[in-house]
């Protein structure tokens, strides 16, 4: 070993007893570093098969084959997005990230209660037809596209075929968001070596998911950006709003299971400091938007790095379901409105050629941008590999710096 890398090994071993001494790290977070200076592992990289304590979220329209192989082969979990697709769609793209790496990696599902079994559209009044349809009428004469006042079709009924497709093909590990899968899910997974990651967003859903045997819990703080992974929409877009430093620490003291930080994080400071909150890892998705291999239009990615973390909002105005985008057009006019929304992705599915031509013609003011506050810290549109190595590689001279300024006793 060189003297430089002896120095950085033993000053950043030096970092991480300053931290577990101080009561900020536990077993279930504990950084295992080589000696080579290489290297950057916790408990979970062992329980999931990785390198690195990264996971990438499986967003929609966002997390293709490319972006989940990518993170893959970089040492991290790449997920697939999952929700939407028909069965053998979804087997196409696992067998396409399977041509691209050996790694492990996810696929990720809902399990919303109005997606399973989705919400039945004939019960929806037909003063809210109207309503929606209203406004989105507004929308569509702007983009030169026909009106209809025509009630909006059901969202497909496809979740129990994705799931066992998932269980047909031993995915390594699947990613639940918006759902609790209950006891025998979870039992179907284990029988074919499936690892459950659960995504929660309040201290009752983490231990709700722990009860049902999940293998890691994702505490998803306010910042996050995407859907609020709660199974049961809430009833102002103000509730399970914790931000992830608070609520972090709570899920890790509530549950007996890894968990894993998710929102406004960015980087390798906050690789660490989701550690020294007791976590085993993180989860990044607007990270993983603004990165070559990711699906997301040109125009999203670009607004990510010109915009700042006070440009996004809370809505559920694109999806029926609250969650974090980028502040528009769209968003700010539906709220003024006034005007209910369907149900769970019957919204979208009604909206659906309005994102399209929003799309076609490069309009982000039509178009929904998932985005979270970590917006903010993301200046570059490097490929999905450099941002892996990257966290890494600034987790690894934070702990040093921590040593420096951390004096014990």
């Amino acid at each position: 070993m060189s003297p430089l890398g002896r120095r950085e090994f033993l000053v950043g071993t030096a970092a991480v007893t300053a931290l577990t001494q101080a009561g900020c790290t536990s077993t279930r977070s504990a950084i295992e570093t080589r000696p080579d200076g290489g290297g950057f592992r916790t408990p979970l990289c062992d329980l999931l098969g990785i390198e690195y304590p990264i996971l990438q979220s499986g967003m929609g329209g966002v997390a293709g084959p490319k972006l989940a192989a990518e993170v893959s082969r970089a040492g991290g979990l790449g997920i697939l997005a999952g929700l939407g697709l028909t069965a053998d769609e979804l087997r196409r793209r696992i067998r396409q990230v399977r041509e691209l790496t050996d790694r492990p990696f996810g696929v990720n599902l809902w399990l919303h209660t109005e997606l399973r079994p989705p919400a039945d559209v004939a019960r929806i009044p037909e003063s809210t037809v109207r309503a929606v349809q209203g406004v989105f009428n507004r929308f569509r004469q702007r983009l030169g596209l026909p009106e209809t006042l025509a009630r909006p079709a059901a969202f497909p009924d496809l979740i129990d075929s994705a799931f066992e497709v998932i269980l047909e093909e031993r995915v390594p590990v699947w990613s639940i968001g918006l759902g609790d899968p209950g006891s025998e899910m979870v039992r179907r997974c284990r029988e074919r070596g499936v690892k459950v990651v659960a995504m929660v967003r309040t201290i009752d859903d983490a231990r709700a998911v722990g009860r049902s045997g999940v293998d890691v819990i994702v505490a998803q703080g306010g910042e996050a950006g995407g859907h609020r992974s709660t199974w049961v929409k809430g009833s102002s877009r103000e509730a399970a709003t914790i931000g992830t430093m608070a609520l972090v620490p709570q899920i890790v003291d509530a549950v007996q299971v890894p968990v894993v930080a998710a929102g406004g994080i960015a980087d390798g400071r906050g690789l660490v400091a989701a550690l020294a909150l007791g976590a085993s890892g993180i989860l990044l998705e607007t990270r993983f938007v603004a990165t070559q291999e990711s699906e997301a239009p040109d125009f999203h990615r670009r607004a990510i790095l010109e915009r700042g973390s006070d440009a996004t909002t809370v809505s559920d105005a694109f999806t029926g379901l609250y969650a974090r985008w980028f502040r528009n057009t769209f968003t700010e006019e539906y709220a003024a409105s006034g005007a209910p929304v369907f149900p769970a992705l019957v919204q979208a599915r009604a909206a659906r050629d309005i994102f399209v031509k929003a799309a076609a013609q490069r309009d982000p003011e039509y178009f929904p941008m998932p985005t979270g506050q970590s917006a903010g810290l993301i200046h570059d549109l490097p490929g999905a590999a450099d941002v892996v190595q990257a966290i890494v590689r600034e987790a690894r001279g934070v702990l040093p710096a921590l040593s420096l300024r951390i004096r014990l006793g």
